[in-house]
């Protein structure tokens, strides 16, 4: 009897123990569901034929976004698939671009640009054989129509910039290749210079960083995003259309004679800050200062750039934040981040002594140092089992995937005030050099007092909702499909 009672305590204890497993497998299983990311890495690297998004095509106001370097742009009009980044352009040139852009903009915050002689008198023989990095890599290109008759112009949409420009003939010094010929302003209808002594030409200063030059009465500006990279030519006025029923007669804009820097085959930049010259400033009256876009998920495929009312019900707002000496750039409140549903301890004046912006021509999310490195240090956690790889540029937290075929990835999410979690997509965590070389598509600032910035990559696959006139930006998933 007492055996048998041995025996069957045994049996019930094992029996416990086996339904306590079980739960803790399916509780560790459910983890993994909520708060991790099983990927397949044919999806981290770039295909080479494009692979169009269907939303956006349906708004009325909305343009298709591609990546300069994927197969859906095809930079000089010869037909030929782009390679994803293009041959010229390595990884590592890409985060060294990046990285000068991200300089420029802190340097930007924390002292005053030059003026427009000292751009005039940039040596040529002191520009890098391949400069205009301030103006980033990872750009995003829309298509919109200049002048009437209207020629189509392939531009960089940026919103850290609020001068809209394109290459002008004739080309007085120099000017780069581009994909479509250069817009001559001789055979429009509609072109007309801005005058030297008008209140639009003094109003240069603030949208440029330069004080505006004059030649024969007529207004000159120049602009200078660094590494040398500028535009110098004539202040225009002129018919902008954007779709078939939205053309804008009068929009001004910068008629570029003289022009350097990497573009990659786009005509010219599109100026979505927040500055009275900006695009989004001058369409107002239409569009109410509201835009938004998705940044598509690889460079082989596309998203939109929308213009006007029309975002997802979906869409949580932040209120847009002040950021000292930066009125063009879009300021948010930074408060957290969380890692495979952990939120790391970050004190909240790490966020606050920064300031944080989001801008579409940054690649890379950049975070104070106090913040990424708790981030990076849950991350590897995450990936301990996977082998590890050498760091590219700037980005210190790689990995050798070359002997998997899925990888699986903790989720990212960015906390912003007003209660609002931004999920970064799955596409937005990692940066993939090849396959035996992922990294963590973070970095730190050097400095703690440095600006925080949003970057494009950690965008991928989000509506983002910029409601200028009602301070707020939005965020909801699933934004190009």
């Amino acid at each position: 009897m007492g055996s048998l009672k041995f025996i069957l305590s045994a049996y019930l204890l094992s029996l416990s123990l086996c339904y306590a497993f079980e739960e803790r497998v399916t509780a560790e299983s459910q983890h993994e569901l909520q708060h991790m990311h099983t990927i397949q890495l044919s999806s981290l690297l770039p295909s080479s034929v494009c692979n169009p998004s269907t939303k956006g095509n349906a708004k009325k106001s909305s343009l298709k976004v591609v990546h300069k370097h994927g197969p859906c742009f095809k930079p000089y009009g010869n037909g030929e698939k782009a390679a994803s980044p293009s041959p010229s352009v390595s990884h590592a040139e890409i985060l060294r671009q990046d990285q000068s852009r991200v300089k420029s903009i802190h340097s930007r915050l924390s002292k005053n640009s030059g003026s427009l002689d000292e751009i005039r008198q940039t040596d040529d023989a002191t520009l890098p054989a391949k400069d205009g990095s301030v103006v980033g890599a990872g750009n995003y290109i829309v298509t919109v129509g200049i002048g009437t008759p209207k020629k189509d112009l392939s531009l960089i949409f940026d919103t850290g910039s609020d001068l809209t420009w394109t290459q002008c003939e004739p080309c007085v010094k120099y000017c780069y290749d581009q994909k479509e010929p250069k817009f001559d302003p001789t055979v429009s209808q509609s072109y007309s210079n801005v005058s030297c002594s008008s209140t639009i030409c003094t109003s240069l200063q603030s949208a440029t960083g330069n004080s505006p030059s004059c030649a024969s009465s007529t207004c000159l500006y120049g602009i200078q995003y660094g590494d040398s990279s500028f535009s110098v030519g004539f202040f225009g006025k002129e018919t902008l259309t954007l779709t078939p029923t939205d053309v804008f007669p009068n929009f001004l804009f910068g008629c570029g004679q003289n022009n350097r820097g990497l573009f990659g085959g786009a005509a010219g930049l599109m100026g979505l800050g927040r500055d009275p010259i900006s695009l989004v400033s001058q369409t107002a009256t239409k569009y109410k200062k509201l835009f938004s876009y998705c940044l598509p998920s690889s460079s082989s495929s596309t998203g939109h750039l929308t213009f006007g009312p029309g975002a997802s019900k979906s869409v949580q707002f932040t209120p847009l934040s002040s950021i000292s000496g930066g009125s063009s750039f879009y300021g948010l409140e930074m408060i957290g981040i969380s890692v495979g549903g952990q939120k790391l301890s970050i004190a909240a004046s790490v966020f606050t002594t920064a300031g944080t912006i989001i801008d579409s021509g940054t690649v890379i999310t950049r975070l104070p140092p106090d913040a990424y490195s708790p981030l990076r240090t849950a991350f590897r956690q995450f990936m301990s089992k996977y082998p590890t790889a050498p760091a590219l540029s700037l980005l210190d937290t790689c990995y050798d995937f070359s002997k998997y075929s899925t990888v699986t990835l903790p989720k990212i999410s960015l906390f912003f005030s007003g209660g609002v979690e931004v999920s970064v997509d799955k596409t937005g965590i990692m940066y993939a050099s090849s396959i035996s070389q992922v990294c963590l598509a973070f970095a730190g600032n050097s400095d703690p007092t440095d600006v925080g910035i949003f970057g494009n990559t950690q965008q991928h696959a989000l509506e983002v909702v910029y409601d200028v006139a009602g301070r707020k930006v939005g965020f909801a998933a699933g934004g190009c499909s």
